[in-house]
């Protein structure tokens, strides 16, 4: 890509050439890439178009009251007393009239007094109709800053934190470039509140210096260049014209991140993020609508010794627990553990009759919080002939409180498991070559499954592929992945057509903000298609019904 590059009066400008179409974040790291203008904020002219001010204030280490960890390990232990910072200056309201206003150019003055030292700097941002040819209407906005020796940016008074997280709002490294996307639909006359941590560091090693911005500039990309999904080749074959109503002609599937080992288990969080398992490489990652991509968990199912045996070793199934808990299906420790708000891990199954379980697959609650998941030796490293195995059959289990019960050992393979609507109906499917079915089962009033039948057989279908997840629409239509795609049923069973992605679907997951989004973990990669009907999502924040 060639570019050319202006600088008029101190304020950089860079005008390039759009990259080749199909760009994606996730392949291609945002900073290799040329904007289309750039701010530079230490200089007068670039603080100028923006309308931004610069602050400063220390930071003082003070002692407060606290509490020691209690049994839930959350500070509700005995009185102590620890050290926090003053100021708190990330809220976007937060006062700092009084702080002294420093000129853009003296950013690179020396603050702090040095050794352990922390200090905020604070401004907002206006954005211009144009800078030099570039309109920015519609625009998306990165903010580079790179801060002697390390920063954490809050935006409009948000500071997210996730697991995995660098080079984003927080610590990225000794005199790394902190890079932050302001806005994807970027407005003129639009104002941002930036707050701007500094740290002097190493931190284990106090240095003598002191802290100062080495850079600090916006980045304007044209619409649709950073982080854009990527057009992916698929086909829907519409076997009923049911079908346009569920999916519509004009529906296209976009690739947004790829190079996976093999995607498995995704959920969309309600906070607005995805996340999903790669059980071969023992993770869970997590994509969210910017286009970043970040590992959320490492060694997700399994840390063991002879962990060069598995096949996949790591979690597969995740699902949400009322409280918005990730609860996930690990492999090689074979259990079902919920993840919580402290980071502890709680075992909700690892065993039945004293044996212990295969390799938990996929999971699902009922709205009443009871947990169901299915059971096949998929996991250990010879399958059905791993010497490990103690459960001599693959089970259907639910959990409800702490006891585990098996519901059916009918299927060899059981693997997706989704609920109808109006939770009457379980949906099993069967990875199994040879009987590939989808099991549609009563649910008792108690919980446990009666009168299992077919509900679809795929059996005759030629792909060396069977049954894997599951996921059911709020008016009933099940989608399944099985041989040929993911297959999407009426609620009587019959099949109205298929999505074919480019690679094999293993699961998928409604989410975005309507649950109209459909989000597939296709074997490398990580696709998603709209729907017209919204999906049933992990019921976060719904009371418990009287049953």
């Amino acid at each position: 890509m060639r570019a050319l590059l202006l600088s008029t009066a101190g304020m950089v400008v860079s005008v390039g050439l759009m990259p080749c179409p199909g760009f994606s974040q996730a392949t291609v790291d945002l900073p290799t890439l040329l904007p289309s203008a750039v701010v530079d904020l230490r200089t007068s002219e670039g603080a100028a178009l923006v309308r931004a001010e610069w602050r400063y204030g220390d930071v003082r280490i003070v002692e407060t009251d606290h509490r020691e960890p209690g049994p839930d390990l959350r500070p509700t232990g005995a009185p102590n007393r620890t050290h926090d910072i003053t100021p708190h200056a990330g809220p976007a309201d937060f006062d700092d009239s009084s702080w002294e206003i420093i000129e853009p150019a003296s950013l690179e003055s020396r603050r702090s007094h040095g050794r352990l030292a922390f200090g905020w700097y604070r401004t907002r941002i206006t954005l211009p109709p144009r800078v030099g040819d570039f309109d920015v209407t519609g625009s998306t906005i990165v903010l580079e800053l790179v801060i002697d020796d390390y920063a954490e940016i809050w935006v409009d008074g948000q500071l997210p934190v996730m697991l995995g997280q660098t080079g984003g709002q927080l610590i990225k490294g000794f005199n790394a470039p902190n890079r932050v996307i302001l806005t994807h639909d970027a407005r003129p006359g639009q104002q941002i509140q930036l707050a701007i941590f500094g740290a002097n560091g190493p931190i284990s090693n106090p240095p003598v210096n002191f802290i100062w911005v080495r850079s600090a500039t916006l980045d304007f990309f044209p619409q649709g260049m950073v982080a854009a999904p990527q057009s992916a080749n698929a086909t829907v074959i519409r076997l009923d014209p049911a079908l346009d109503r569920i999916v519509s002609r004009g529906a296209r599937l976009e690739k947004l991140a790829g190079g996976f080992q093999f995607t498995e288990g995704p959920v969309w969080h309600p906070d607005g993020y995805l996340l999903f398992s790669d059980p071969n490489a023992n993770t869970i990652y997590r994509w969210s609508p910017d286009g970043a991509v970040s590992v959320f968990r490492t060694k997700s199912g399994y840390s063991g010794f002879d962990i060069g045996r598995y096949h996949q070793p790591g979690s597969n199934g995740l699902t949400l627990d009322r409280e918005g808990r990730l609860t996930i299906n690990e492999h090689g420790n074979r259990r079902v553990t919920r993840l919580e708000g402290t980071g502890k891990i709680t075992v909700l199954a690892d065993r039945y009759a004293g044996r212990r379980l295969n390799s938990p697959n996929d999971l699902v609650y009922r709205s009443d919080g009871t947990l169901y998941f299915t059971d096949p030796p998929f996991g250990l490293p010879k399958v059905f002939d791993d010497p490990a195995q103690e459960l001599p059959f693959s089970g259907v289990y639910m959990v409800k409180n702490g006891q585990i019960r098996l519901l059916t050992r009918d299927l060899s393979g059981p693997n997706g498991i989704a609920f109808s609507p109006d939770e009457k109906y379980l949906y099993v499917g069967n990875w199994d070559l040879a009987r590939k079915v989808l099991m549609r089962y009563e649910v008792t009033a108690a919980g446990t499954l009666q009168n299992g039948k077919v509900f679809y057989d795929f059996t005759t279908e030629a792909e060396p592929v069977a049954l894997d997840g599951i996921k059911v629409d709020l008016e009933g239509h099940v989608y399944v992945s099985a041989p040929g795609g993911v297959w999407i049923l009426s609620p009587a069973g019959k099949a109205l057509g298929r999505i074919v992605p480019p690679e094999h679907d293993a699961n998928f997951a409604f989410g975005g903000t309507d649950g109209k989004t459909l989000y597939l973990t296709a074997s490398t990669g990580l696709y998603r298609i709209r729907v017209n009907i919204p999906g049933i999502r992990p019921a976060v924040g719904v009371q418990s019904p009287s049953r």
